[in-house]
């Protein structure tokens, strides 16, 4: 294990995290980035989404001792805030006591510490403006451009975390020295795009409550907005692409957002300008399978991002790829650093959770633009919260179960089912028992 060469395509969050956590065993591992440096050059515009870290993303920030730096520059959030087009803004905590948060913080921040991280690690090389081109397991061979030219490079390991549309997974895909067969893959596309929004500070301080993650939710579309350490909020519109493309003027941006978003257009200066300037995102769900693909020189395997993009709307796209780092880890520990061994145990355990959380992810796009206004959404929710300070550690939400304990994503949708058995019988219990003693108050009237 010590002389094999470790490679990592993709030096964000999943990428650095994954080399600090390999550096640490002893390994040689170099991290090539198509990017220039961005602890130098900074962040894109419009492309920072800012992160909610919580329970899963925080348990393996702790492996690399990240965890409380990370808190320190983060914000929590404690619950929704939301936004109708008319009446009063509501707050709905996340959790039955009120206490437990979720974590605001910036990905470009939470990037710089985990290059920082990585590149402090002994064993570990960062090399950036490293576009990768080609990759020939069957050679164990990667090549890059850069600006001097083409390089060309060996490893033995190498493990893509190179994003959504990673360059590594298309190259396996099309790899002819591979066998194919029963390789699955898809990307399904919302008709939805994204867009970046900024409310700056105001006079200093925050322009909304900084204690939550605001939501506008309007049915086929939302806006929502997290707090940042300068006391801005990062805004992000969720809306059908042809409705981010037909406003294209000043007026019609300003008209547009006075009907349907009348509390925040006057505390957004730059609205225009972000709107007509910042890029659309496109929100994409990839499933793949095999993950791991041996050739006879070289093993290469998919890692976040690039073997499971999910939306954003759960918040756990990091946390969900951390885990898949921790995963593997752990798998070398369970095997002696025997990697074939290990890269297998990591994608069948991680497949089903991933699987579980893109569809959870979905379902909650669904929750937040359109049920949170909803009256039998809002009774159900107190419900649940009632039923989690009585059943304490007994019943639990999804949103709980997922922000909030460590407990496998594909275990999630099972437990919730047994409970709301459990709950179904106690309640058909519950009116038997009423109903036999109004029949038996009857007969003896």
């Amino acid at each position: 294990m010590p002389g094999e060469r470790v490679a990592v395509v993709g030096a964000g969050l999943a990428g650095c995290l994954l080399a600090t956590l390999l550096g640490r065993r002893g390994l040689a591992v170099t991290v090539y980035e198509r990017r220039a440096d961005p602890r130098v050059t900074g962040a894109e515009r419009g492309r920072s989404i800012n992160l909610a870290i919580s329970a899963r993303g925080l348990d393996a920030l702790e492996h690399v001792g990240l965890r409380e730096q990370s808190l320190a520059r983060a914000l929590p959030m404690h619950g929704r805030m939301v936004h109708p087009v008319d009446g009063a803004q509501s707050f709905r905590p996340y959790s039955a006591d009120g206490k437990r948060a979720i974590n605001s913080i910036s990905r470009g921040e939470l990037n710089h510490s985990l290059l920082d991280a990585a590149e402090q690690t002994p064993g570990v090389t960062l090399r950036f403006e490293h576009r990768l081109t080609e990759l020939d397991p069957a050679k164990g061979r990667l090549v890059f451009q850069t600006p001097d030219g083409t390089v060309d490079e060996r490893a033995d390991i190498v493990l893509a975390s190179d994003g959504s549309y990673s360059a590594a997974r298309r190259a396996v895909t099309f790899n002819q020295s591979l066998d194919h067969r029963g390789f699955d893959y898809s990307q399904d596309y919302l008709e939805h795009g994204y867009r970046e929004l900024t409310i700056p500070a105001r006079d200093g301080e925050f322009a909304l409550d900084p204690d939550a993650l605001h939501i506008w939710p309007r049915g086929s579309s939302m806006m929502i907005a997290l707090p940042n350490l300068d006391r801005s909020f990062t805004c992000t519109l969720f809306w059908p692409r042809s409705e981010l493309e037909a406003l294209d003027t000043p007026a019609a941006i300003e008209a547009y957002f006075r009907v349907h978003y009348p509390d925040v257009v006057d505390l957004m200066p730059t609205l225009a300008d972000d709107f007509m300037h910042n890029p659309i995102g496109s929100l994409v769900t990839v499933r793949c399978w095999p993950w791991v693909h041996a050739g006879e020189n070289c093993t290469v395997a998919l890692v976040g991002d690039a073997a499971h993009a999910i939306v954003p709307f759960f918040g756990q796209g990091a946390n969900c790829a951390f885990e898949d780092c921790i995963e593997i880890d752990r798998c070398l520990s369970e095997n002696d650093g025997d990697w074939a061994t290990a890269l297998a145990a990591y994608q069948d355990r991680r497949k089903a959770n991933c699987d579980a959380i893109a569809e959870m992810a979905l379902e909650n796009f669904v929750e937040m633009r359109d049920k949170v206004n909803s009256r039998a959404f809002q009774f159900k929710t107190a419900a649940q919260h009632a039923l989690e300070r009585r059943l304490a550690g007994r019943y639990m939400s999804r949103y709980e179960l997922v922000s909030f304990t460590t407990i496998p994503y594909a275990e999630i949708p099972a437990r919730m089912r047994r409970q709301n058995l459990a709950l179904g019988g106690v309640a058909t219990l519950a009116a038997l028992v009423a109903a036999g003693v109004t029949r038996g108050r009857r007969r003896r009237s």
